[in-house]
Formats: C-alpha cells, sequence, structure tokens
C-alpha cells in the first residue's frame, strides 16, 4: 500500500512538471486589433460613372449595357465566361469519378432538385441573359450580366422566370449609372434567397444580414466593422474565392479563417491546440437561423394536392410555409444547433445518372474521417427530404417542373409525376422506366456565417461532457470528460487520490512536527 502511494505522488508529481515544461507562455497576440483597424476604412469609388458619356443614352436592352460596359472594362467579359458563375460548372477531379465536369448543369440537390428543364426559372440566379434551355451560348458575352453583381444603386432585380432577365420595371440608364464595388445585396440577391426564398438552402445567410448586430455576426454587423462579402470573398480575375459544397468538389481556391486570423487567433495556447482538428466555426458559431428560419425538411412526396382542383398552401405563423401544392411539405426552424462532421475540404456529388448506393441518398458527401490528418470538426446543417427517383434503374429522377403553360409536362403546371419525370429525364439524355417512387435524401451545408461575439462562444462543457454533448454524434477518438477509458480513468482516480492523499500526508507531518516543537519548547522553558 506505501508502494502505491509512493508511485502516485512520483507519477503525479511528474505530469504537473511536464504539463509546466510544456505549457509555454505565448506573446500578446494583437492580430484580431489590427483586422479591426484594416476593416475599419472602406474602399470608396474614385470613378463616377453617370458623368461618362457612353452610359447616357436610354438602353434598349441589357446586352446593351453590358456593350458600354465593355467598352472601358475591356477583356472582362472574357474572365467572366471562364468563371464558375458563370458555367454553372467547373472541371475537377473528383473522389471516384476521376476528371469530371461538376456543377448546377448536371448536380442534383433535394431543393429544387435542379436546373436541368427548368433553366427559364433557374437563371433567375444566373449572371447572364436569356437562359431558356441547356442550349445557352455560354461563349456569348453579350449575354454577361454585368449589373448584377455591380449595381449600388439597390434597384436592379431580376425578373421571376425570366431567363436571367431584368425585370421590366428596372431603369438600365439609371442602374448603369449607378455601378460600383459589389455590396452585400449584391451577393445576397441570389445567395440569401437560393431555393425559392429567404434563408431557405444555407441557414447562414439571409436578408438579416444587411443590418444585423454583432449578436447576429460579429463580422457583417452594422454596429460592428460592417463587413461586406468581398472584403472576404476577394477575386482575381473574377475568379471569387470560396467554396460553395453544395457544388463544389475540391478543396481548392478555399476561403479559410485562418487567411485572416492566422493558425493562432488566441491568447491561450491550449485554445489555439484545438485548432489543428477543430474549425473555427464550430466553436465560434453556436446556433445559425438565428433572426428567420431555416428549411430543414422537403417533402416532395406530399405534392401534388389540390383544394378544390387547385394548388393551395398553408403557412405557419411566421409566414413560413408549411406545405405548397407544387412543392410537398416543409419542415422549418430558427436558432438551430449545427450537426458536426469531419470535412477535409472535398465532397462527393451525386451526378445525375449515378446508381443510388445508400439510403438515405447522400446527393453532397462531405469527404472526412477522425484518421485523416487534413480533417477538422465542422458545423453543418443537414437538410433531408424525400424526392423522386426510378425504382427500377435505380437513379433520382430530375423532374421538369417549371413551365408558363398547362399541357407541356411541367409539375408545377400539370401536377403529374409521370409526365414530369419522363421530360426531365428524356431533356438530359437519360432513361426512364416509366416507373416513380420516392426516396429519403440528405443534403450538408457547411455552417461560415453568423459568428457570434466571443463571449457567446460555446465553453469547454459543450463538449467535453458525457451528458449528450455537442459531438456526442462523432466516435472513434476519445474526449476527455466525454468518454470513458479504464485505463485514463484508472491513471486519473491515481493522480486525484494520490494528490489528495500527498496533501493529508505533508498536513499530518507538518501537525505532527509542529507538536513535537511545541514539546521540545515546553521543555526548554521548563529546564
Amino acid at each position: 500500500m506505501n508502494k502505491v502511494i509512493v508511485y502516485s505522488i512520483v507519477i503525479s508529481v511528474i505530469v504537473i512538471l511536464g504539463v509546466n515544461l510544456l505549457h509555454k507562455t505565448e506573446p500578446l497576440n494583437f492580430s484580431q486589433y489590427e483586422l479591426k483597424q484594416k476593416y475599419a476604412t472602406k474602399p470608396t469609388s474614385s470613378v463616377d460613372h453617370s458623368q461618362f458619356e457612353v452610359l447616357q443614352e436610354e438602353f434598349k436592352t441589357p446586352q446593351d449595357v453590358t456593350e458600354a460596359c465593355l467598352t472601358c472594362h475591356n477583356k472582362r467579359h472574357e474572365e467572366i465566361i471562364h468563371s464558375s458563375h458563370w458555367n454553372w460548372e467547373r472541371v475537377a477531379y473528383v473522389e471516384g469519378k476521376g476528371i469530371s465536369k461538376i456543377g448546377k448543369k448536371n448536380v442534383l440537390n433535394n431543393f429544387c432538385i435542379g436546373s436541368n428543364s427548368n433553366e427559364q426559372a433557374c437563371a433567375k440566379c444566373h449572371i447572364g441573359f436569356g437562359m431558356t434551355s441547356n442550349k445557352f451560348d455560354f461563349n456569348n458575352a453579350r449575354n454577361v450580366d454585368c449589373m448584377v453583381c455591380h449595381d449600388n444603386s439597390e434597384e436592379y432585380i431580376k425578373g421571376a422566370a425570366m431567363a436571367g432577365y431584368p425585370d421590366r420595371s428596372v431603369n438600365l440608364t439609371k442602374v448603369a449609372q449607378g455601378v460600383g464595388r459589389p455590396s452585400k445585396i449584391n451577393c445576397g440577391s441570389c445567395h440569401f434567397y437560393s431555393g425559392g426564398g429567404n434563408n431557405v438552402k444555407h441557414g447562414d445567410l439571409e436578408d438579416a444580414l444587411l443590418s444585423c448586430d454583432r449578436n447576429t455576426d460579429v463580422h457583417m454587423a452594422q454596429n460592428g466593422i460592417n463587413m461586406s462579402c468581398v472584403e472576404c470573398h476577394t477575386a482575381e480575375k473574377h475568379q471569387i474565392k470560396g467554396k460553395l459544397y453544395s457544388v463544389s468538389s475540391t478543396d481548392v481556391n478555399r476561403l479559410n479563417c485562418e487567411d485572416c486570423h492566422t493558425s493562432r487567433p488566441h491568447l491561450d495556447d491550449l485554445l489555439n491546440r484545438h485548432y489543428s482538428r477543430i474549425a473555427c466555426q464550430t466553436c465560434h458559431i453556436p446556433t445559425y437561423a438565428k433572426v428567420n428560419a431555416t428549411k430543414m425538411a422537403w417533402k416532395w412526396s406530399e405534392a401534388g394536392k389540390l383544394l378544390n382542383g387547385k394548388p393551395y398552401h398553408i403557412e405557419d405563423s411566421l409566414g413560413n410555409h408549411t406545405y405548397l401544392s407544387i412543392k410537398g411539405a416543409f419542415e422549418w426552424k430558427t436558432n438551430v444547433e449545427p450537426d458536426y462532421v469531419w470535412f477535409n475540404g472535398s465532397a462527393q456529388h451525386y451526378v445525375a445518372g449515378d446508381k443510388v448506393e445508400s439510403v438515405p441518398v447522400q446527393v453532397n458527401k462531405l469527404l472526412g474521417s477522425v484518421n485523416d490528418p487534413h480533417s477538422k470538426i465542422y458545423p453543418v446543417k443537414i437538410h433531408r427530404g424525400d424526392q423522386i427517383y426510378d425504382p427500377e434503374t435505380n437513379m433520382l429522377i430530375q423532374p421538369k417542373l417549371y413551365s408558363p403553360n398547362k399541357g407541356d409536362s411541367a409539375f408545377w403546371m400539370d401536377f403529374d409525376w409521370n409526365l414530369a419525370a419522363e421530360a426531365g429525364m428524356k431533356r438530359m439524355g437519360l432513361p426512364y422506366s416509366g416507373k416513380y417512387d420516392f426516396i429519403e435524401t440528405e443534403m450538408y451545408w457547411p455552417v461560415n456565417h453568423m459568428v457570434a461575439p466571443k463571449d457567446q462562444s460555446l465553453d469547454c462543457n459543450a463538449c467535453h461532457t458525457s451528458d449528450n454533448g455537442r459531438l456526442a454524434g462523432l466516435n472513434g477518438f476519445y474526449i476527455p470528460g466525454r468518454d470513458s477509458n479504464s485505463w485514463v480513468d484508472l491513471f486519473g482516480k491515481l493522480m486525484f487520490w494520490g494528490s489528495l492523499l500527498g496533501v493529508f500526508i505533508h498536513a499530518l507531518a507538518r501537525f505532527i512536527n509542529s507538536l513535537r516543537k511545541n514539546e521540545v519548547e515546553s521543555e526548554e522553558i521548563s529546564i
């Protein structure tokens, strides 16, 4: 027993000394204050486009505006037509597929499913004019829409189901004279409203960011740095930095927090060590959809119900559609705690024509694992639902959804899944057996925005707990406080009881020594 006590005390002392030797005090990191100073000064335009003679005419078509832009900004159209924003695809090496073309043209999702056969409606979020079908000429620079990204008048708007053309109410001359650096509303006009409404898809990108406070997002807050999107998502020759993993597959041209904040942003070195396996967003974005709800589930199998022979809709108390005849049933949530996954910056996608391999179908699988040294734990929104598929060919179906007229096989007009499936798959050159069903799917959206103030970031107990912590769903590795290991637990108990016993023995020794000292002093006095 005495040996156990001695060994415990010795081990405890060694561990304490080791921790103190390894834990080096870092110098103060002033990078955060430098960043605040850097972004406190906003760029201003040195050019007043309203004074340019070429922009004084009454423009009849948006293509006329583009041609006027190119008289000064020559060669910019060549940059645009090589961008993924324009082409809706990029050539990349995809795990399991080799060198492939991946993008909106062929990748399916579990919101509005896909753009093929629905281009006229989907093109509202294309930076061009006239995309009525998959025959759109991506080499025609006249159809590049400069205004959608550079309008500073806040009057430019794309028309609904107008193939990317501006709404007829837009004063093209006024917009052309008011162009400048892209603002939040330029980016948000597509990214905030993707999927058919505000905050439908992303969960962390919505119009509340246009005028939010620091509790919603410390970067975009009006009472903070009030950053615009392009201050992080910088561009070189119109190639914008950042990845949208609904359509992106590779860890190239990716935007990361450490690009500004470095890999050691904390004054506490222990927190900095977490960075090697935990993304900044994991701790600093405890919830998303902070202001307006985001769509969490979409059941296409419920679509097609009519009331008195006509389509109808149901809304919740906040005005969110919980049912639409043309789209099905939905679930919405606010202040959502993210799910967490291992992610290395690469992804796989369900491409039209792929065979279904497992259920639920992961239409965009984020790659990574605890055993991958390039992977980190990231927060994600998981959008779940069901969508149409062919049980005979074992493929997800791209249905034809949109048409301005009845009788054109579009589901949103004719409410006939069989006709919509046949027309959509024919457009893509893929087989359709004539049979359809619905299958469960999942889609993953990394959460990167709505960064909380530091005092609202997750504390240690959010993960280091055995009581259903944030990382309870991730296994295969040891988290102190969450997991149990017999040897580690034994060592910890020995350290605790050994330390406690050491303190007790030390106190007892001092007490006994004190008594002896008093006895000696008493004897000396009596002598």
